[in-house]
């Protein structure tokens, strides 16, 4: 149920951003400048918010269900999609990004990629239960 709430608090986090810009200049990448690399539509951010609450689902499934095979399936393409965005694109996002001084690249290093790290590592903990 933990990986569940994380999810859901991810995806309410999203929702807030509609509506407010604090904390946006720390989750998004920027250049070497501090410009932003991304400037999501307040649509695109809602898609986020409901796609995370979609993975949320995925997870209670996985703690409630006697693991049909396509919730498991989905279960570890979405540890692999977390586990992917932790390492990264080496170049602005991940373990391996060249990019490290903006904002963007403390908060990633500091909690975003201990963030994939366990939602990846608890999907693969629920799967194999």
């Amino acid at each position: 149920m933990i990986l569940t709430t994380v999810l859901i608090l991810l995806a309410l986090i999203h929702l807030y951003w509609i509506f407010g810009e604090v904390g946006l200049d720390q989750a998004l990448p920027s250049n070497e400048k501090g410009e932003r690399i991304l400037n999501p539509s307040k649509f695109m951010t809602l898609v986020v918010a409901f796609i995370l609450f979609g993975f949320a689902w995925v997870s209670y499934r996985l703690d409630i269900d006697s693991h049909a095979s396509w919730i498991d399936t989905i279960g570890w393409v979405l540890a692999l999609l977390f586990f992917l965005r932790a390492i990264g694109d080496f170049n602005m996002v991940g373990i391996f990004k060249k990019i490290k001084q903006t904002e963007f690249a403390k908060y990633d290093s500091l909690i975003y990629i201990p963030l994939c790290f366990m939602i990846s590592l608890g999907f693969v903990l629920k799967l194999m239960v």
